[in-house]
């Protein structure tokens, strides 16, 4: 437990430090003052800021006001902020102000750190590519640079009332052998299978750090029209590629993920406007530390894909047009930029605030969510209340 609580928030720390870096480091080219960048949410733990004199100063824990930016660490250890100058549209007058810069470059430092994570994402899965990254193995769209190692073939699906079932296979599972015999493609493991329909077959898996023995007896699947057992399959391993070509699958790599991701929301979200079914997990904080803490498990490539697909998770959703999120804000921008003036900035503030409050309240929900999952049925009858 400890270990992954440890996994878990130095992941999340190095997400949102990126994230927030990005803010930081457009907002000081654009010459726009950043009061405070804040590691944690509030209430303030400790801050420092340096004098005029180039001397690191410490500032009192409600100070919100100093000679140049508050170097913060807060007492809530989820996300962070950078406190821009302005970006109320209060001091619109100063040259240091946010509100002060145009509508270009105020977009610009709000989509700052969605791209930052995006670049994240691709210098991990570079990273991963050039020491040996673990893939799904289609060889026929394997480029010819990719070396290829510790090869697997990896049950991903079990057919429901299949013999696969009832023996008690699993996805994730990897097939060692069947009847002694060990095959590296898929299609020699499924001729295997369905010769043998109706006769029982030995099947050797590894489920983790266990070597599990299986007797199960192939049947005529409906689904098919021949002979099998009932998974889904897909064949694995280990890929690398040279450094010098590595950064370019990474950034192609990101860009995938990127996309795959934004057509997952899209299903989800309309598969929840037309049939009010929820057809994918939500994980909050404790869910997805669970998951970090399986990654960092496995070993330090495991635990860099899962960073970076966390770091693409977090860009998309940060865009999202929705208040309080930076798409929301980069929304209300372009309202600015196509009416000639700026949104009522009272009203802008309620929807940011409203949105926040809507966040934190689906953040409490999907918490209890992930508790019940990891911790139980008792809690399941506390959840049923809401």
């Amino acid at each position: 437990m400890f270990f992954t609580i440890v996994i878990f928030f130095a992941v999340l720390g190095l997400l949102v430090l990126v994230h927030e870096l990005g803010h930081f480091v457009t907002a000081r080219k654009g010459g726009v003052k950043v009061d405070e960048f804040g590691l944690g949410l509030p209430p303030r733990m400790f801050g420092v800021y340096k004098n005029p004199e180039g001397k690191w100063k410490p500032v009192g824990i409600r100070s919100k006001e100093a000679p140049n930016t508050i170097w913060s660490l807060n007492w809530i250890p989820l996300g962070g902020f950078v406190k821009i100058k302005g970006e109320e549209g209060d001091s619109a007058d100063q040259l240091d102000s946010f509100a002060n810069k145009s509508v270009g470059r105020r977009i610009w430092i709000i989509s700052a750190g969605v791209l930052m994570n995006v670049v994240l994402a691709a210098v991990l899965l570079s990273i991963g590519l050039a020491i040996g990254s673990p893939q799904i193995i289609d060889e026929a769209k394997l480029p010819k640079l990719a070396q290829v190692k510790d090869t697997n073939i990896m049950i991903i699906e079990i057919l429901s009332e299949s013999p696969a079932e009832s023996a008690g296979l699993e996805p994730g599972d990897k097939i060692i052998s069947i009847d002694g015999q060990a095959f590296s493609a898929i299609t020699e493991f499924q001729n295997h299978v369905s010769q043998k329909v109706g006769s029982a077959t030995t099947l050797v898996v590894q489920r983790k750090d266990e070597t599990l023995t299986m007797q199960i007896i192939p049947e005529i699947l409906p689904e098919v029209e021949s002979g099998g057992v009932g998974v889904a399959l897909v064949k694995t391993g280990i890929v690398s590629y040279p450094w010098y070509v590595a950064w370019w699958y990474g950034i192609t790599g990101t860009l995938t993920m990127v996309w795959q991701i934004i057509a997952g929301f899209f299903l989800v979200i309309k598969n929840l406007i037309v049939s009010r079914e929820l057809i994918a997990d939500v994980y909050g904080p404790v869910g997805i530390a669970n998951l970090v803490g399986d990654a960092a498990r496995l070993g330090f490539i495991y635990i860099l894909q899962f960073t970076a697909m966390l770091s693409v998770i977090i860009a998309v959703i940060n865009f999202f047009p929705f208040p309080a999120l930076d798409g929301g804000r980069v929304f209300f921008l372009l309202l600015e930029g196509i009416r000639g003036k700026p949104v009522n900035q009272k009203f802008e503030t309620i929807m940011h605030n409203s949105g926040f409050i809507l966040l934190m309240l689906l953040m409490v929900l999907v918490t209890f969510r992930d508790i019940a999952r990891f911790s139980g049925n008792w809690w399941e009858k506390i959840i049923n209340l809401f």
